[in-house]
């Protein structure tokens, strides 16, 4: 019934296109919190032009996977407790944003005019904010570590 109002009205759910969001942030709220303001005007512009595909999927799944482990205390525990594993999810990220890098650079080979440049240009400015987010993330856990250890010095007196 509720399906029928809100398509009477015009209405209708916002997409989730970041995995692993089950809080009430939108996808929205996930990309400026992660990567900012400019960020996520970016990426809306490049999906009302309808040309977001593989590598808008590979970006989504780099925020999400950051986005979950942030929101879980029991994951952040596991990975700082394994580092292979916390090795392996890192380097997931990264491979994921040197594929967006490679699609990117293929792209344009193809593009010649300018506005083919100009969407590269976008597309660069969108890998270099999940590069930071991803180098941040990475930083966290060498911080919380430290964080825990001295936290245990001060309280173990």
């Amino acid at each position: 019934m509720l399906d029928r109002v809100r398509a009477i009205a015009g209405l209708h759910e916002p997409s989730r296109n970041i995995p692993y969001n089950y809080t009430s942030f939108s996808d929205r709220e996930i990309v400026i919190r992660l990567l900012g303001e400019e960020a996520w005007s970016v990426l809306d512009e490049l999906r009302a032009e309808r040309r977001t595909g593989r590598s808008a999927r590979l970006l989504c799944e780099v925020l999400g996977d950051i986005w979950v482990v942030r929101r879980n205390p029991y994951l952040q525990d596991d990975l700082l407790d394994n580092r292979t594993r916390r090795a392996f999810l890192i380097a997931t990220l990264h491979d994921r944003l040197s594929e967006i890098a490679r699609r990117r650079r293929v792209s344009v080979s193809g593009w010649y005019d300018a506005a083919g440049r100009e969407r590269a240009s976008r597309v660069e400015m969108l890998e270099a904010a999940a590069q930071r987010a991803v180098d941040e993330f990475a930083d966290e856990f060498d911080k919380m570590a430290e964080l825990r250890r001295r936290a245990t010095k001060a309280l173990g007196r």
